[in-house]
């Protein structure tokens, strides 16, 4: 793969410029798809090209894509609350669609979609969820996470009926450095180091270095198939456990008080009233329902047929801490 051009959408964003930054290190020329507006500091002193454009914007689709080898498609609309759920769809779902079209058109060897644990289905018992555990749209609470669900059934439709060359990874949870927004769980680990967490809702999720998530999409377009999904995860937590990693980095032992979710909804409710006059919303109705799924994942596919061997869970939050320590965000 070294000395192809692949096209890295997203890769202003968490996980994409880590997937841009692993590119380069394999030799590869990276194109970068995104907009006049777009943070660049994830990309500060990268050797990229940079294509202007967005997922909303097929012409934009089509030239970013022009001449690549490869495509990492990363991007997406990534809210738990949007005021127009249309227009997180037609970003997630259609601009994936016309952006997956216009690879297969321009002859682009491999793709991998980078989609998410959130489109896949849980176990009625908690127990580590694979690949393949049943899953339907309507068990998925949130429009993002079934935007991505949606995304994911575009894709896996191309591959049957045009024979893309799309392989797809499910990211678990990422933690690490350069989480720049943060995402919701950066934000707690960020928020437990600076001594800010003195409550949490309890619930379950699977953490993974986002260079570990990097990685694993090149695996993929190594050695993964078209049409298949593969879990990128590493260590299954209780959220109560992960405050306990965050304690163990920092060295400061922190009292923390479990909340009931149910004690939450009203404030849920109160703080999706002003996100509606532009105040992001600190929690909502669907947070707390996700809370209440344990989202315990495998990654033993990922393992046996791409050699994916993810570091532990506590080096990673170990990286995050000291990444936000470092821009002052804990």
């Amino acid at each position: 793969m070294a000395g192809d051009l692949i096209l890295v959408t997203g890769a202003t964003g968490f996980v994409g410029s880590a997937v841009a930054r692993a590119a380069l290190a394999r030799g590869m020329r990276v194109r970068v798809l995104l907009r006049k507006t777009s943070d660049r500091s994830n990309l500060a002193g990268l050797d990229v090209e940079e294509c202007i454009g967005d997922l909303t914007d097929p012409a934009s689709l089509v030239r970013a894509v022009d001449g690549c080898d490869l495509v990492a498609h990363v991007a997406a609309d990534y809210r738990i609350w949007v005021p127009n759920p249309e227009s997180m769809l037609q970003a997630n779902v259609e601009g994936t669609r016309m952006l997956m079209l216009a690879a297969q058109d321009a002859g682009v060897r491999r793709i991998v979609y980078c989609s998410s644990v959130a489109a896949l289905g849980l176990t009625s018992d908690g127990s580590p969820a694979t690949e393949e555990t049943p899953v339907s749209e309507d068990k998925i609470v949130g429009i993002y996470k079934k935007s991505k669900y949606r995304a994911e059934q575009a894709v896996l439709r191309l591959v049957r009926e045009r024979g893309l060359h799309a392989t797809i990874v499910n990211p678990t949870a990422p933690v690490g450095p350069r989480d720049i927004k943060p995402t919701p769980t950066g934000r707690m680990i960020a928020d437990a180091a600076a001594g800010k967490m003195p409550a949490y809702v309890e619930t379950g999720l699977n953490v993974v270095h986002v260079d570990d998530v990097a990685e694993g999409h090149f695996l993929a377009l190594e050695r993964g198939l078209p049409g298949e999904r593969y879990i990128l995860g590493s260590k299954n937590l209780h959220l109560f456990e992960l405050l306990q990693l965050v304690d163990s980095v920092t060295g400061r032992k922190q009292r923390r008080v479990e909340l009931p979710r149910a004690s939450l909804y009203p404030v849920a409710l109160v703080c999706e009233a002003l996100a509606r006059l532009g105040i992001e919303p600190l929690v909502t109705r669907d947070h707390l329902r996700m809370a209440a799924k344990t989202m315990f994942f495998s990654h033993a596919k990922a393992a046996r047929e791409l050699g994916f061997s993810p570091r532990p869970a506590r080096d990673a939050v170990a990286d995050a801490v000291a990444w936000f320590r470092a821009h002052g965000k804990a």
